[in-house]
């Protein structure tokens, strides 16, 4: 058994933006950006793509990568549990396919969290928001947590409610990091309301009585659902290098 397993969800059909995994940045795939992301990392034991098409599995395992095809599935998070219950691991990390930001510091400090505290069945990035812009943005999702980074909720609108001064915002950025059978149970259990309202998956842990906790990270990421994205992915890599 390997202590963390990685899966990269893969689906080839976007509303926004058609066959997104296999949209070039700079000359490089989407899922070959992630995918050479995740495997910076030494806390890695093994990376997939989980796809449901061929063109994307011929384009991972051609830069030598490993995909497993995947039958039509909800969500990316039953696509991740489809994979792991094939592949044993103590931890499972869920990539989002979109995330060409993704590396070794965003990853390992997550899988240090579940490793350092047993009571945490999953473990996410918090960012404090510096564009305001961002608080009202429902796209962007919102989190509060206790002293103890212990998830109290996660939000599309604004929280905190600031009726007073000196709110301070937050969002979830990057991968998911799992407790193996924290990420079967989630998968076996139905929908919550709130989880439906928001059609946010991690409230459907928090309704469940089940704690996340929330890592802060200085980090930010480009997730990868618009042009603009593509526009202000390939202006970072420029000014970097």
């Amino acid at each position: 058994m390997i202590e963390t397993l990685a899966v990269i969800p893969a689906r080839l059909h976007s509303s926004r933006l058609p066959e997104k995994p296999l949209l070039k940045l700079k000359g490089r795939e989407l899922v070959l950006w992630v995918l050479a992301g995740v495997s910076g990392s030494s806390k890695v034991g093994r990376v997939i793509v989980a796809t449901d098409d061929q063109r994307i599995a011929r384009t991972v395992e051609s830069a030598g990568g490993e995909a497993m095809m995947t039958p039509e599935l909800p969500t990316g998070s039953d696509r991740v549990a489809y994979v792991a219950r094939r592949v044993p691991s103590r931890f499972v990390l869920n990539v989002q396919g979109d995330d060409p930001m993704v590396t070794a510091s965003v990853i390992d400090p997550i899988i240090d969290a579940l490793a350092a505290d047993s009571g945490i069945n999953l473990a996410v990035l918090a960012k404090k928001i510096d564009n305001p812009d961002e608080v009202a943005r429902e796209s962007i999702v919102k989190m509060v947590f206790d002293r103890n980074g212990r998830a109290l909720y996660f939000s599309r609108s604004p929280i905190p409610f600031p009726r007073n001064e000196g709110a301070c915002y937050y969002k979830h950025i990057g991968p998911y990091a799992w407790r193996r059978e924290a990420l079967f149970e989630f998968a076996s259990c139905p929908q919550t309301p709130l989880e439906r309202c928001e059609s946010l998956e991690m409230l459907r842990l928090l309704e469940n009585g089940r704690a996340i906790k929330c890592i802060q990270t200085e980090t930010d990421s480009i997730e990868i659902d618009t042009p603009d994205d593509v526009r202000a992915f390939e202006q970072y890599i420029d000014r970097k290098g």
